[in-house]
Formats: C-alpha cells, structure tokens, sequence
C-alpha cells in the first residue's frame, strides 16, 4: 500500500470520479468501502491521518445503546443492535462480546434493570450477544472484585459489543483499497468546484506532504467530515448556519486493577444525567465519559480540570479503590458531531440530542452526513450512497456491505496479546520478523509491541508519522502516555529506515510527538 500510487491518481485529472468522499473517519470510510464495493469510481481523502478526530476517541463499545432505550428512542436502538451483531460478524477479530454489570444499591434497581435490558435483549432478537439477567452480591463481587460494597445489593448482568476504534478505521480503509478505492490521508480540501449550472463538479485538494495541488472532477462529493462538516458546508454555501452542535466526551485510562477482572461496570444515571463506564480495553481499563457543550471544532480536543474531576470523582463512588490523578495512564478528548435540532440551537442540551444521523443536500448537490456513532457506522454509509446515486442519477447498483468480510476477518482470535487486532494480517507480520530478527525487538520492555508491527504500519497501513503509528496503529498512547513517549526514539528510528527519512526528520518527529503526548498526561513527563 504506497501512498504515493494513489496520490498519482488524484493527480490525474483525465478522471472523473463517481464520488469524492471528504473524511477518513468512520461514517467517510464506511462510505467508500459501501460506494467501491458496489463497483463505484471513488476516491476517498482526509485532511489529517485516518481516524485522527472523533473516530480514533471513543468508548470503545459497539452497543444498541442502553441509555437511548431508556429515553424512549427504540428505532435507534433497534438499528444500533442490528450493526452491532453485522460488525461482530464482519470484523470478529476486532469486535467481541463484552460482559457489563450494572450494580444495584437500592431495592427497586434490581426489578428495574432486568426488565429494561431483557427488553434491550428481545429487539436484539437473533443477533443478541447474552441474556441480560439480575446477579446476587457475591455473584457480583467475584466478577467486579473492586466494584464498591457499601450498602451494594446485588446486581443485573448485560450483553454489549467491543471493539478498538481506530483499528477498525484502519482496516475499512484496507477495505476500501481491496475493493477498488483510492485514498490519501493528509489531503485537504481546499475548495469545491462547480460546473456553469452552480451545481457541484468536484473539489481543489492541497497533499500536506508535497505541498501540490489538484483538482477532483466528481459526479457526486460526499461530505463526511464529521466535527468539521459545516466547513465544507461553508465551501459550498458561506451563508448556511452550522448544522452540528459539539458535545465533548473524555475518557481516563487506567490500570486493570481497578477492576480486577475482565467485566465492564455500568452506571447508569451520574450527577451530569449521563451513563458512565468502566471497560476493560487492552489490559487497561477506560473510565468515561463526559458530555460538555463546546463551541470550538479542533483536531485535538483537550480535557478540561472539571471533566477530569468529575470521572474520577464518579469513578471513586463505584469502585473499592478509586483512582487518583497519579493513577492515569492516559487521557483523551473527543468531539462528538451531534446532528443538533434547531430547537436546540445553543447546543447546552447535548445529551439530549438524539444520535441518529442525519443527511442534508444542498441546492448546488453536496451532499452532507453528520450524526450517528461508530456501531451504525454501515448503516450511515448505505443510506447517504443509496440517496447520493438518486441525487446524482446514477446506476443503481445494490449495497454489498451487510455480507462483506472487513480486512484482517478472522474467527477465534487469542485476545492475550495487542497483536490479535491484525487478525488474519498476524501471519504476515511474524514473517517480517524471520526475515529480519531486528524486527522482532521490543519497543518497550513492558509491552509486547515489536519493531516489526511499526513496519507494518509504514508498508501496509499508511502511517506517515510518529503520532500515526502510536496513537492509532498500535494505540499505545491512548493506553499508557509515558510509555508512548519512551517508544518513540525507537519507532522513528524503525520508520527512518522504511521511509528513507534522515536524523533531522527523525528528531522534528519525536518532538513533535513527545509535545504532543503531554497533552494526554495529568502530570508531565520527560524521559
């Protein structure tokens, strides 16, 4: 996978594409992937790395959504359940059965919880993951050791999915690519074009990395640019008011003996109104998340004090040994770009906001997807290309998403080590290290992460960065910061190698990395 062939075909201005979708995160891929495997000429491009914004940051679960049913929204949980069991079965190396138990504190939420989640369970229908059922105390204790006792009565045990995030981004690019796409990430938009009637004919793009510019002819652009879409919006038609109100979600790791075993713990109503968990996600453990109105789109979102107090504060209340600032291994920030109804418009509601997605069509044809969540992810592509090839009169050809094996598609993986999200790729990488025992070097003497893998991101991943390989390649600074920046000397010297790249490039990249990694530290660190 050579970045460079595709850029090659960008520059090629003789074609005219089907679509130019506009976003490499999960609702831009998800439409690639739908629009290439109906056998669409499309071209996919991203201003920064796949995944960088909302996609790379989440909660790590593919879920029906608990809190929607409670709020009376059953269309999209039904929706939700079904993408949840099509993702596990498209991508069950990355996508799993996760186990959550709510505990119960007070004598009605036992009654309550059972019949709410049996419920979640009958529109989950064939696809269903486990029987939600009500637990003893001591069924509990033994399956969440830390979880809190104090005046505990019991609990109610559900059935989620869980998955790795930008992984699966990854992999759908991958995807996108097996199926006939081209995509770049570092290619930004720079304006859209138009054809004499004022309707929309393409797109100007600037490659970050060469400094050149080219211009996309198009059929239809598809923009998928999630927190950013009014943006483009603007492109098209500067007078239009935003269409997306961003609501902040943060997320403290920490280690998995705050836990101590390997089922989530669910709250389901914290002081702010919204559902808090407690995952466990490679060996560790992530406490979130938060729900706070900001008016600012950046690439990356910074926790505010407030939000950092109130997780580990809700946090302390339900578990025996309450993390403290010094327990965090990392914390992240994402903006969620919620499709805001206008009754709404100051956006200071934003858990209300429903997450169904919703499409808008321009006068001039752009057509735009914001809302949704990464478990409807296949969902949001299929209807925004069903509505892009009517919009734009093209030949009906039927979506193919809902049976296609995502890249890496592997049953039964052995979750006891980083590298089972490579699924069927695993194979591959393990050669690389017979070929070149050097490979097979630890990163880090407390994970398992080999040289080897950082090559893999380079040749087969499209990684172009320092940043691209540890936080959304092998995730390591969304796991432990400190131990990201002692890994990056190393992974820039393996990626110099590959890439061609002399001593200065190696040290702009680990400063540049080493910065920013502080960002997802309460306590600054320096090795």
């Amino acid at each position: 996978m050579k970045r460079e062939d595709y850029i090659n075909k960008i520059a090629d201005e003789s074609v005219i594409w089907d679509f130019v979708v506009v976003g490499g995160g999960a609702t831009g891929l998800g439409a690639a992937v739908d629009a290439a495997s109906r056998g669409f000429k499309v071209v996919l491009v991203e201003q920064a790395d796949f995944t960088k914004a909302t996609s790379s940051r989440s909660t790590k679960l593919v879920h029906g959504g608990v809190r929607y049913l409670a709020q009376g929204d059953v269309g999209l949980v039904i929706e939700a359940l079904r993408e949840r069991g099509l993702m596990k079965k498209n991508a069950p190396h990355l996508v799993k059965d996760q186990r959550f138990i709510i505990g119960n504190y007070k004598w009605w939420e036992k009654p309550f919880y059972t019949i709410g989640l049996t419920i979640y369970d009958i529109l989950a229908g064939k696809r269903g993951l486990g029987r939600s059922l009500p637990m003893s105390k001591k069924a509990v204790i033994k399956e969440i050791p830390q979880i809190a006792l104090d005046k505990l009565r019991g609990g109610v045990v559900y059935h989620d999915g869980q998955f790795d995030d930008s992984r699966m981004g990854i992999n759908l690019m991958q995807t996108a690519v097996e199926q006939g796409a081209v995509v770049a990430n570092y290619v930004k938009v720079t304006s859209l074009t138009k054809d004499e009637s004022g309707k929309i004919s393409g797109a100007k793009v600037y490659d970050e990395l060469s400094g050149k510019n080219y211009t996309l002819h198009a059929k239809m652009v598809i923009n998928a640019t999630g927190i950013f879409v009014d943006d483009l919006m603007k492109m098209d038609a500067p007078e239009k008011d935003n269409i997306v109100r961003p609501s902040q979600g943060v997320h403290l790791v920490v280690d998995k003996s705050f836990l101590g075993g390997d089922t989530a713990i669910m709250v389901p109503k914290t002081s702010d109104g919204r559902v808090m968990f407690g995952v466990p996600w490679h060996d560790k453990v992530v406490l979130g998340t938060t729900d706070t109105p900001l008016k600012e789109f950046v690439l990356e979102p910074q926790a505010l004090e407030e939000e950092i107090e109130f997780i580990l504060t809700t946090a302390g209340q339900y578990l025996a040994k309450k993390p403290k600032r010094e327990d965090v291994l990392s914390v992240f920030a994402g903006l969620r770009p919620l499709a805001a109804p206008k009754n709404n418009a100051d956006g200071t509601k934003t858990k209300e906001i429903s997450r169904s997605h919703k499409i808008v069509i321009s006068d001039s044809g752009l057509m735009t997807i914001t809302g949704g969540k990464w478990t409807t992810y296949r969902d949001m592509a299929e209807d925004v290309i069903n509505k892009a090839i009517a919009v734009g009169k093209l030949e009906h050809k039927e979506c193919r998403t809902r049976e296609l094996q995502i890249h890496g598609y592997k049953e039964n993986v052995d979750r006891s080590n980083f590298n089972y999200v490579y699924g069927c790729d695993i194979d591959n990488i393990q050669r690389l290290q017979k070929e070149d025992i050097s490979l097979a070097e630890k990163l880090h003497p407390d994970y398992d992460y080999t040289a080897s893998e950082v090559v893999w991101a380079v040749r087969e991943e499209m990684a172009l960065t320092v940043e691209d390989v540890l936080a959304r390649r092998l995730r390591i600074l969304f796991l432990d910061a400190r131990a990201a920046i002692d890994m990056a000397p190393k992974v820039a010297a393996v990626m110099a190698k590959e890439m061609g790249k002399d001593a200065e490039w190696q040290n702009t990249q680990i400063n540049e990395f080493v910065d920013l990694a502080q960002h997802y530290l309460l306590v600054p660190y320096r090795p």
